[in-house]
């Protein structure tokens, strides 16, 4: 049997990921979520159509706006005790606050919207959302 076949699921590649876990990771290292070695974005948040290594059909994704919703959402958790924290220990002035927090919050999202991106269309492609067709996997991996 070939080294890049599955054997216990017919066609599957044999580096396919075997959780969602995996395959969301994969997506957020920017990497194909079935395979793990094509490249996944075209541009910044634009993925490409298609894998170059193993072929996966990346065009039916319509991850939308969910993934910026997520990002406004983690940083705001994150940002939220830190900024309240630094106002009651040190209470700066508002000046001090917008020059530190806004670059921050904005350098933030950017780092975390590609990897959301990423992570989100993984999901889609796992549970065959939105015009995917569901990968093959094993029983015990489903």
């Amino acid at each position: 049997m070939p080294s890049d076949i599955d054997p216990r699921v017919p066609g599957a590649p044999a580096n396919a990921s075997r959780t969602l876990l995996a395959a969301m990771a994969r997506g957020a290292r920017g990497r194909c979520p079935s395979c793990g070695t094509g490249g996944f974005f075209a541009k910044f948040l634009k993925p490409v159509s298609a894998c170059a290594a193993c072929g996966q059909d990346w065009s039916h994704q319509q991850a939308d706006d969910f993934p910026a919703y997520l990002v406004i959402f983690v940083i705001g958790h994150l940002l939220a005790p830190v900024i309240i924290a630094v106002q009651l220990a040190f209470a700066p002035p508002v000046w001090v606050q917008m020059l530190l927090w806004v670059p921050l919050a904005a350098i933030l999202m950017i780092a975390l919207l590609q990897p959301a991106k990423g992570a989100v269309i993984a999901v889609q492609w796992w549970f065959g959302m939105h015009g995917f067709d569901r990968p093959q996997r094993a029983e015990s991996e489903r």
